[in-house]
C-alpha cells in the first residue's frame, strides 16, 4: 500500500514501473501519457508537416520512443535539447522454442538478458509479458501481453543436495539452472497459456496456429515500494532505468506546461542498451538521427538545416548511477562515493565508457545550482573496468555533446534495485531546467 505521505512524483513512479514490466509497455505507458498530455502521434512512413509549438512522438520496434516539442526558432537556428535514457533492463527472456519439460514438470527455457545478476531470479514470484506476433485474416499484428500474475519460478537448490555451496559459494550456469517451472506435464502448453491471455484482453476465436511469434520476458510480480526507517528509499524492479525514463518524460511535461522556447525540446527512450544497443531501434542505430534530420527539414529548406541544427544542440544522457555500498566501500574510487539520497550524479571516465567532459559536465552542474543542487560525481576505480551508456553511442552516431548523468542506485541488475526517494525531484528539476535553457 502506498504511503499517504508519499509524494505525488514518487508514487508515480512508481505506478510507471509498475506498469511497464517490458520495453514495449514502457514505451505504451509513455505514449498514453503523452496521448493524455496533448502530443500526437507520428507514423515514421508518413510524411511529416510540422510548425512552431507542435508536440508529437514516434515510436519504431515497439520498444523505443523519440517526442519532442517543437520550438519557436527553426531547429538550425536553435538546435535541439535532447535527453535521452533506456527502457530495457536485465532480465530473462524466453528461447523461441521455450518448452522445456524435463523429470514431470513443465519448464520454460530462459536466457539472460544483459547483464543478469542471475541469483537475483531465484525463488522469486514470476510473472511473463511482451509482445505476441499473431496472424488473422486482417495480416500479422503484435498483440501487447501481461499475464499480471504469478505464474513460474526458477527453485534453488535445497542446501541438503549442495553442501558445497559453503565454501565454493553459488555457481550457477544459465543454460542448465536458469530454466522456470511453469507447471507439472499434464499441465498446459506454452501457446495454450498465451491463447488464454489473448482470450482475457478480448482477442477471441485464435488457436495455436494463429500465434507466428513472441518476445516475451519474465518479471517479478512484487510491487514496488518504498521503505526506510522514514521512507528513504524506493524498492523496486527495473529503476535501470525506468527511473530515467520517467524523470526524462516529466521533465519534458514541466516544460511543456509554458511557453515552447526557441530550441525544440526532445526525449529518446532507446531499447537494446543492455545488450550493447546494436539495433535499429537503438542508440547505434539511426532512429534518432533520421527524427532529427526530418524535424530539421521540416522548418527549412536549407540543405545544411541539419549540421547547423547539430551545432546548436546536446543532450543529457540519463542512466542509474552506483552508489557506494557501505558493505564493499573499496570497490569505489576513493574521492568518487554517491550516496543514495544526495542528488544526481556526473558521470565521468577519461576512456570515454561516458560521454561526459570538462564542458558537458559544467553544463549540467550549472544547472544543477540553478535548481538548488549540488551534484555528486562517480569514477570508476582504475584498476576496473567501466560499465556504459547510450552517451559516448549517441555522441558518436549523432555528433552532439553529451553528459552521462543518472541517480544513485544499490542492487543495480538485480531484479529488485534501490533508489533514494530524495533523488527522484530533483533529477526531474534539472532535467526540466535543461530542456528550458535556450
Amino acid at each position: 500500500m502506498l504511503s499517504a505521505t508519499m509524494s505525488v512524483e514518487i508514487e508515480d513512479l512508481l505506478a510507471y514501473i509498475d506498469a511497464s514490466p517490458t520495453p514495449y509497455h514502457a514505451v505504451a505507458e509513455t505514449a498514453r501519457r503523452l496521448d493524455a498530455a496533448g502530443y500526437s502521434g507520428l507514423a515514421e512512413a508518413e510524411r511529416w508537416e510540422l510548425e512552431a509549438g507542435e508536440r508529437c512522438y514516434v515510436v519504431r520496434g515497439e520498444g523505443s520512443l523519440i517526442a519532442f516539442e517543437m520550438g519557436e526558432a527553426e531547429p538550425s537556428e536553435a538546435g535541439f535539447r535532447i535527453i535521452g535514457a533506456h527502457s530495457d533492463s536485465p532480465n530473462l527472456r524466453l528461447k523461441p522454442a521455450a518448452s522445456a519439460d524435463s523429470e514431470g514438470y513443465r519448464r520454460l527455457a530462459l536466457e539472460p538478458y544483459g547483464g543478469v545478476l542471475l541469483y537475483t531470479w531465484l525463488d522469486r514470484d514470476l510473472s511473463l509479458a511482451g509482445l505476441v506476433s499473431v496472424t488473422s485474416e486482417e495480416g500479422l499484428r503484435s498483440v501487447l501481453i501481461d499475464f499480471e500474475r504469478p505464474l513460474l519460478r526458477v527453485p534453488s537448490l535445497a542446501i541438503h543436495l549442495n553442501r558445497e555451496i559453503r565454501e565454493e559459494g553459488l555457481k550457477l550456469n544459465p543454460q542448465q539452472h536458469m530454466n522456470a517451472i511453469v507447471g507439472v506435464d499434464d499441465g498446459p502448453e506454452l501457446d495454450r497459456l498465451i491463447l488464454e491471455e489473448l482470450e482475457r484482453i478480448g482477442m477471441t476465436g485464435l488457436d495455436e496456429t494463429n500465434i507466428a511469434g513472441f518476445d516475451l520476458m519474465t518479471y517479478d510480480c512484487q510491487p514496488s515500494t518504498v521503505s526506510g526507517a522514514r521512507g528513504e528509499f524506493i524498492h523496486a524492479p527495473r529503476l535501470d532505468n525506468l527511473a530515467s525514463c520517467h524523470a526524462a518524460l516529466r521533465a519534458l511535461l514541466s516544460a511543456g506546461e509554458g511557453d515552447p522556447g526557441e530550441a525544440t525540446r526532445m526525449i529518446v527512450l532507446y531499447d537494446n542498451e543492455e545488450v550493447g544497443s546494436r539495433s535499429a531501434h537503438g542508440a547505434a542505430g539511426p532512429f534518432l538521427a533520421d527524427v532529427i534530420e526530418r524535424i530539421s527539414h521540416s522548418r527549412s529548406d536549407d540543405e545544411e538545416a541539419r549540421p547547423r541544427a547539430l551545432a546548436q544542440s546536446s543532450m543529457v544522457s540519463a542512466d542509474v548511477a552506483h552508489a557506494v555500498h557501505p558493505n564493499y566501500a573499496d570497490r569505489h574510487e576513493p574521492g568518487h562515493k554517491p550516496v543514495i539520497g544526495k542528488g544526481p550524479v556526473i558521470k565521468s571516465h577519461i576512456n570515454l565508457a561516458y560521454a561526459s567532459d570538462g564542458r558537458t559536465s559544467a553544463l549540467f552542474a550549472s544547472l544543477c545550482r540553478e535548481v538548488g543542487i549540488t551534484p555528486q560525481h562517480f569514477v570508476c576505480r582504475a584498476d576496473m573496468l567501466c560499465g556504459s551508456t547510450i552517451g559516448p553511442v549517441t555522441a558518436a552516431r549523432v555528433g552532439i555533446p553529451v553528459v552521462d548523468v543518472g541517480i544513485p542506485i544499490l542492487s543495480m541488475h538485480s531484479s529488485r534495485e534501490m533508489a533514494g526517494t530524495a533523488d527522484v525531484e530533483p533529477m526531474i528539476n534539472v532535467m526540466a531546467a535543461y530542456l528550458e535553457r535556450d
